[in-house]
């Protein structure tokens, strides 16, 4: 049942964050596509001509609110609530609930379950208060050095987190402080400067123009920021990414990678030209990313090659609590990823996703929570070394 629970949330969660992120793009995309046109009215910053599904739409932004509320108007703000709270409810679903296999790396860092979960939701208030503080000081009246900032304290978090939890553990969390931060954004500043602008309309008064401002600046905040949580969502299911010493490096890259892709699209669609460079320095970070992932110590070497009977051995002890028909492993209720591994059949099976997640980046166990040893993951190696080159 948890399970079905799991996927229906996850289920939730993608969808509304995929309305989230296509409203954010949309607007964004709006703005910049603003033309000044000769005939406009007074209070108009400006126009977009757009088509769509066969039909044809005028776009129009006021310089900050119309002269009087109109009879119907759309809000946008419940797909971001909603992406936030599921995915809250799938970190303490997933990551929470087991921390022991998940979260916790004694490696690392020996936590309780409870410290862990105590220092997880701590850190997400402290990291939304520093954000808020910041754009709100001085830094906050210059955008690059707000973004120089911001970055610079978002890489400490990343640094930090990977001292603290395991590595799967450190980038879910980079991700969810990064959520966490956009959605509120829009729940503590952009929604309320919407409301008072709308509240001063029906009251006749005059909106505050800074009001507009400062909104604005946590939604371009909010689409710097989305493609790279977009990748940590999905980093999970790649352990080259988080399993490395450098993992908190290589998100920084991501990072970087993912602002100046977004930076390409919201220049080309101001129209200020095609900046192809921005790809290009994106392609060379990118590639400085995976060859820093690729930098592992080498596994230590064993005398001979094991037997399939003592690969079954080590996988039985270290693995099988999870993966296996029956998990015994507090937590677990089924396999993960449906990975049974109980018999010597299965586990020549599954030699690749062996050697990817058990040799070539230490993924699994999860925070080495069966303490899998460095001889035993050499036997390992030296395993399917053999078997690849008998292939």
């Amino acid at each position: 049942m948890i399970e079905w629970i799991e996927m229906m949330v996850r289920w939730l969660h993608v969808v509304a964050g995929i309305a989230w992120i296509g409203s954010s793009f949309y607007f964004i995309f709006l703005d910049a596509s603003l033309r000044r046109g000769e005939n406009d009215e007074e209070g108009i910053a400006g126009e977009s001509w757009q088509v769509h599904g066969g039909g044809f739409y005028r776009m129009r932004k006021y310089l900050v609110a119309p002269a009087e509320m109109p009879a119907e108007l759309h809000w946008f703000k419940y797909e971001a609530y909603t992406t936030w709270l599921s995915g809250f409810f799938l970190l303490g679903l997933i990551y929470y609930l087991n921390a022991g296999a998940y979260l916790v790396a004694p490696s690392v860092m020996d936590l309780t379950p409870m410290a862990a979960v105590a220092i997880s939701v701590g850190s997400l208030v402290v990291g939304w208060l520093v954000y808020d503080s910041l754009c709100k000081s001085p830094v906050g009246n210059n955008d690059a050095l707000l973004a120089v900032v911001g970055f610079a304290l978002l890489v400490a978090a990343a640094w930090g987190y990977t001292q603290v939890f395991s590595g799967r553990g450190a980038y879910v969390h980079v991700g969810v402080l990064v959520g966490t931060l956009m959605a509120a954004n829009v729940f503590f500043v952009i929604i309320p400067n919407q409301k008072i602008v709308v509240a001063d309309l029906i009251a006749g008064r005059a909106p505050e123009p800074d009001l507009g401002r400062r909104a604005k600046q946590r939604s371009l905040h909010n689409n710097y920021l989305t493609l790279p949580v977009v990748f940590v969502m999905i980093s999970g299911h790649y352990p080259m990414t988080f399993a490395s010493q450098w993992n908190w490096a290589l998100l920084a890259g991501i990072f970087i990678v993912g602002g100046l892709v977004r930076h390409f699209f919201n220049l080309k669609h101001a129209g200020r030209g095609r900046h192809y460079w921005l790809w290009i320095a994106a392609g060379l970070i990118m590639a400085m990313v995976i060859a820093i992932s690729m930098q592992r110590p080498k596994p230590a070497r064993t005398a001979g090659v094991p037997t399939l009977s003592r690969v079954s051995e080590i996988i039985q002890r270290r693995c099988a609590v999870c993966h296996s028909a029956q998990p015994s492993f507090a937590g677990i209720e089924s396999a993960p990823l449906g990975l049974v591994l109980e018999t010597p059949g299965d586990i020549l099976r599954a030699k690749d996703r062996i050697h990817a997640q058990a040799i070539a980046t230490s993924a699994m166990p999860p925070g080495n929570a069966t303490a899998m040893t460095a001889e035993e993951r050499a036997a390992l190696a030296a395993w399917y070394r053999a078997e690849v080159s008998e292939d």
